[in-house]
């Protein structure tokens, strides 16, 4: 027969987590721990951050705090987010402005920030993006209408708009676009 005995009174408790800890100096070091790991992974919007710091159950004023201390000092700029995705997807992924426009919404960049960031690329060039995109994906100029259309929904899946793709399509097939 044991005895059940309570734990003797030199084992102690075990102290809250950080997120939960009395002493707001530390729920803010927390936040900025966990705010600091994310920056240092990759770059994110502010309402990507705040969402991070949200799921790692800091409190909204905390989040506050911290998004702010880090705008301040210029780590977290949703302006220099947007147009650095905007160039890295157009570049590395050949994605047009719809798509890149519908992202950067999703992220939870500003609309206003979203237009100087996908504004930035003229028409000819945007057309040159797909065109190219276009080369590489069809060498062959599509000459069914079958393969048109597969060429077509492929540069509107990348964001392309759909009268740019047209253009596209014919100046790869070698026909004057239509005025």
């Amino acid at each position: 027969f044991r005895s059940r005995r309570s734990p003797s009174p030199s084992v102690r408790a075990e102290p809250p987590p950080p997120e939960r800890s009395p002493d707001p100096e530390v729920r803010l070091q927390h936040a900025r721990d966990v705010a600091w790991t994310a920056l240092n992974r990759r770059d994110h919007t502010v309402a990507d951050l705040a969402r991070t710091l949200s799921r790692k159950r800091v409190e909204p004023a905390v989040i506050e705090a911290v998004v702010g201390e880090l705008c301040e000092q210029g780590y977290l700029d949703d302006a220099r987010y947007a147009h650095r995705f905007a160039d890295d997807r157009r570049r590395l992924d050949g994605w047009g402005a719809e798509r890149i426009e519908r992202r950067l919404r999703e992220a939870g960049v500003d609309p206003d920030v979203i237009a100087a960031a996908v504004g930035e690329q003229d028409h000819a060039r945007e057309l040159d993006a797909a065109l190219a995109l276009l080369r590489r994906r069809f060498p062959d100029p599509p000459a069914a209408p079958r393969d048109c259309e597969r060429a077509l929904g492929m540069l509107v899946r990348k964001g392309y708009e759909l009268e740019l793709a047209h253009d596209a399509i014919r100046l790869h097939a070698g026909v004057a676009a239509f005025e």
